[in-house]
């Protein structure tokens, strides 16, 4: 089908009205232009940002230092007016760094429960990777059940909570490799690349005119929290439901997909968090297009973020040079569009 025929057959399943979706296109134009105006190219990471944010699910962005991820998830966030925490992750870093502790209070002989950073709208956790395998731990329950637990006691995540996470993929020491279950935690992953010769003239451009100190909100958080709720209304017919299921499933049978020399290097395939992570993206790809139902390319469009930390390659695949994504565009291109 064509986006048009999807427009006739599917707009009256969507439960969205017209002055839902104005209010979500307004939304996220004011989101858009605030990054734009502070972040120099890097589109498609705004694109992720912002995705990820309206499906309520988390980030990792690898690349090498210098490429703004920092300044990324700051102004997403100065952008709502939310609460901000950054986490620098060292080896010596503590779960109870992260989540809070418990401390004794001598004035009157009780403990005292202390949040830790995790408790804000949008937690950055910087090189995450350098933290030990039980401090990234720490962090599998706020993620996933959005909650922490403090001395036997259970403590709510606020309702609009985001990580972002980044690691550098070229230092290898004194880091600790994320595993499946950690990875498979975060929606998306975005690898970000060098600017172009004019966006790095441009970058020297606002340095010098001062462009990227702090400006006010453009919204606030309650904003985010009402185009999160919209956002889950979004139509998906079963066809697309059933389209990415089939893509999901082709990267656990590769072999009966793609060419065999392309299948020899996947060693696992994504599990059924690639699949809710597919439908709630396209549901954002979707609004961000402002439409309030999916298409098959809403779903293609992020095959990338969604697949390429949950497709495990072999060690044969970092020898012989095969990217992730053209295993990934095998698949893809291997399963039907409805």
């Amino acid at each position: 089908m064509t986006t048009s025929q999807y427009a006739l057959a599917y707009t009256d399943g969507s439960t969205i009205s017209q002055s839902e979706l104005y209010q979500c296109t307004e939304i996220i134009h004011k989101i858009q232009t605030y990054f734009r105006e502070r972040i120099v190219g890097q589109d498609w990471l705004a694109m992720s940002l912002l995705a990820a944010l309206m499906a309520n699910g988390h980030i990792l962005l690898e690349s090498v230092p210098g490429l703004a991820k920092t300044s990324a998830a700051r102004i997403l966030t100065d952008a709502v007016d939310g609460a901000f925490a950054r986490i620098q992750c060292t080896p010596d870093l503590l779960p109870s760094d992260i989540i809070g502790t418990q401390i004794f209070n001598y004035a009157n002989n009780t403990f005292e429960t202390r949040k830790g950073p995790v408790f804000a709208n949008f937690v950055l956790l910087d090189e995450i990777n350098r933290s030990s395998s039980k401090t990234q731990s720490a962090m599998l329950e706020a993620m996933q059940e959005r909650q922490s637990s403090i001395g036997g006691a259970i403590y709510k995540l606020p309702d609009v909570f985001i990580v972002i996470a980044t690691q550098n993929p070229i230092e290898h020491e004194g880091t600790y490799s994320l595993s499946e279950a950690q990875l498979d935690r975060f929606m998306l992953k975005e690898t970000l690349n060098y600017p172009s010769r004019d966006e790095e003239i441009e970058i020297l451009d606002r340095i010098e005119k001062n462009v990227f100190v702090k400006a006010p909100a453009v919204l606030a958080i309650e904003d985010i929290d009402i185009l999160q709720q919209v956002t889950q209304k979004v139509y998906v017919d079963v066809s697309i439901k059933r389209y990415i299921v089939n893509i999901i499933h082709a990267t656990r049978e590769t072999p009966r997909f793609i060419p065999p020399e392309l299948a020899q290097y996947v060693t696992l395939g994504a599990s059924p968090r690639g699949a809710i992570a597919f439908m709630e993206i396209a549901k954002a790809v979707a609004l961000i297009m402002g439409r309030t139902y999916v298409t098959p390319d809403d779903v293609k469009l992020m095959r990338y973020s969604v697949l390429r930390h949950r497709v495990a390659l072999s060690f044969a695949a970092v020898a012989d040079n095969v990217p992730v994504e053209s295993i990934i565009d095998a698949i893809v291109g291997a399963i039907t569009a409805p």
